[in-house]
């Protein structure tokens, strides 16, 4: 049943708790939670250490970073700057990590492309392009002038929104490549939109990871992965929650309805029946009674307009930090306070 038990999710976070829940053990999978109490940030750790646990996870091996801010789609611009702050704090500890295995001059310095993953005209899509609409991009400055037209501890920032296939007629990969051959960067970001299993994580979810990023997987839509493998050079990715899949949603309301069940004396009987049920047979079940009119259908919330565009600036602020070099400033003058 494990095997063929599939949801829909990009958060590696969300494997992992699927294979809790039904009580599996998946060898070469560490998890590591913590809670930031002054800010209200959950943040959880899966590293994935071993082939066994890749193919056991369906995603490669490397570190996940996730960020659960409850909060985040408020429209607190105090509270969305602390969100900033911690973000480029994690990813500043994930460029810094890459640039210890690669010496820098400082004429030189490090050169960062970032891709706007999505389709600007679907806005649930659209949080890679607004992102990368919001950067401050030095490398042109640096080629007119040198090193010395941006700040001592900038890094050299391209960045590139290289559109869908059904825009472009080209995988997004393949554009990438290209444009790693010509401007030779020593590392990529890449942001993208993702799927979510639990409605709850929904734009207020934010997952890091250094294995790359593998575009529409989420929802069931496979392209060419962007991973340090296929471009030869380190790749970040940064991702948001934004959909969810319509199973989903018709799944947590039957746990709610089995759980309503149970306290009721003329049907509690059906109750036990289906609580007896796992996690993946009440999904494949479930994925059974909405086929075919809802199954591969995906949900958003109403708002997400404003939503996206509040999430994408707060992203660009931390990316913002990282690139200027005073990413983990904030947390340094409070240590040292």
């Amino acid at each position: 049943m494990v095997e063929k038990y599939t949801i829909r999710t990009d958060l590696a976070m969300e494997q992992k708790e699927r294979f809790e829940s039904d009580h599996v053990e998946v060898s070469g999978v560490v998890l590591e939670e913590e809670y930031d109490e002054e800010r209200e940030i959950k943040i959880t750790t899966v590293r994935i250490e071993t082939e066994n646990g890749a193919k056991m996870m369906g995603k490669p091996v490397g570190t996940y970073l996730t960020l659960e801010v409850p909060d985040m789609a408020s429209a607190d611009d105090g509270y969305h700057r602390e969100i900033s702050e911690t973000l480029a704090g994690f990813l500043e500890k994930y460029v810094e990590n890459e640039e210890t295995k690669k010496e820098y001059s400082k004429e030189k310095g490090c050169s960062i492309l970032t891709v706007g993953l999505g389709n600007r005209e679907v806005t649930p899509d659209a949080l890679g392009p607004y992102v990368v609409d919001q950067l401050n991009i030095t490398r042109h400055m640096v080629q007119e002038y040198g090193r010395y037209g941006v700040e001592e501890k900038s890094r050299i920032v391209s960045a590139i929104v290289p559109g869908v296939m059904a825009q472009t007629g080209m995988e997004t990969a393949e554009i990438v490549q290209g444009v790693v051959k010509e401007t030779k960067p020593d590392m990529i970001l890449v942001i993208d939109a993702l799927a979510a299993r639990s409605s709850k994580r929904l734009n207020r979810t934010i997952q890091i990871s250094d294995a790359g990023i593998h575009p529409g997987a989420g929802v069931g839509n496979h392209r060419s992965v962007i991973t340090k493998e296929t471009m030869g050079i380190p790749v970040i990715a940064i991702g948001v929650p934004t959909v969810v899949d319509a199973a989903t949603i018709v799944n947590d309301t039957m746990e709610n309805f089995i759980a309503a069940l149970e306290t009721s004396e003329n049907l509690k009987g059906v109750g036990v029946v289906l609580q007896g049920y796992n996690s993946a047979e009440k999904y494949e079940l479930v994925k059974e009674l909405i086929a075919p009119h809802l199954n591969g259908m995906f949900v958003t919330p109403k708002d997400i307009d404003e939503t996206i565009r509040r999430i994408s600036y707060t992203v660009s602020e931390a990316l913002n930090l990282l690139f200027s070099g005073k990413a983990g400033e904030s947390e340094k003058k409070e240590e040292t306070a």
